[in-house]
């Protein structure tokens, strides 16, 4: 008989930790061995117990639900997350796969599409609810169409054409070693406070390169600035 999978649920809503325990319960293939109600309580839990699968909700007491999952994975690298939330920004989305989630799903999900969820991260895969999956796409898709257009003018404007050259080829040409730096923790979902204690700086060090950072990108907003970073290859999660 093959092993069952084993689950950790962590979420801070009792009803709702009970109705995914007794969805995932119900298959003959899996098996809930923990529960945790807070971030803290879940990192711990987690390390000691070992489960195949951290079904993880993103909005929890202390510390969070990314926050969380990256300080299990960085004790226990095999661990495979899910994040369970009712959120679909893209920047969260993006923060919580760089935490080293493998799945994301929304709450609302129905029985048989967790269950594929958890089977899926389990067996190493990356699973994306449909509804994210749209979201992320249409993000990506206005992020080409932009970069398209900036390419367009690079042809036609002369004057700018060899700057902007370099942008459309890898504007990790014009971004100093400490940008990329700040970039790549950027997309690995840190905040600026936590960037700054990360590389031992200051928060207006972090700032100053941030607003560096987008301007060079031509980048309106952090997650635009990560969203570009990873579409051309300049930082990867």
């Amino acid at each position: 008989m093959t092993e069952k999978i084993s689950v950790m649920i962590v979420e801070d809503q009792e009803l709702t930790r009970m109705g995914f325990k007794a969805m995932i319960d119900d298959n003959p293939d899996m098996k809930v061995v923990a529960e945790a109600n807070d971030g803290e309580s879940a990192v711990e839990i987690a390390v000691s117990v070992r489960p195949d699968v951290v079904v993880m909700d993103i909005g929890l007491p202390y510390i969070d639900g990314i926050e969380a999952g990256r300080r299990i994975r960085l004790l226990y690298p095999e661990l495979k997350l899910l994040m369970l939330t009712s959120h679909k920004e893209s920047e969260l989305v993006f923060a919580a796969m760089a935490s080293g989630a493998r799945g994301y799903c929304l709450k609302d999900v129905s029985i048989k599409r967790l269950c594929s969820a958890v089977r899926a991260v389990a067996g190493g895969d990356v699973w994306l609810d449909p509804e994210i999956a749209g979201v992320l796409f249409a993000s990506l898709d206005a992020e080409v169409q932009k970069y398209t257009a900036e390419s367009q003018i690079e042809t036609i404007n002369n004057s700018r054409q060899s700057n902007r050259r370099k942008q459309s080829v890898g504007p990790s040409d014009e971004l100093s070693e400490r940008e990329l730096e700040v970039l790549q923790l950027l997309v690995q979902g840190l905040k600026n406070n936590e960037i700054a204690e990360e590389l031992c700086v200051t928060i207006d060090t972090v700032k100053s390169h941030m607003s560096r950072i987008m301007d060079k990108l031509s980048a309106s907003d952090r997650t635009q600035a990560a969203l570009m970073a990873l579409r051309r290859g300049i930082v990867s999660l």
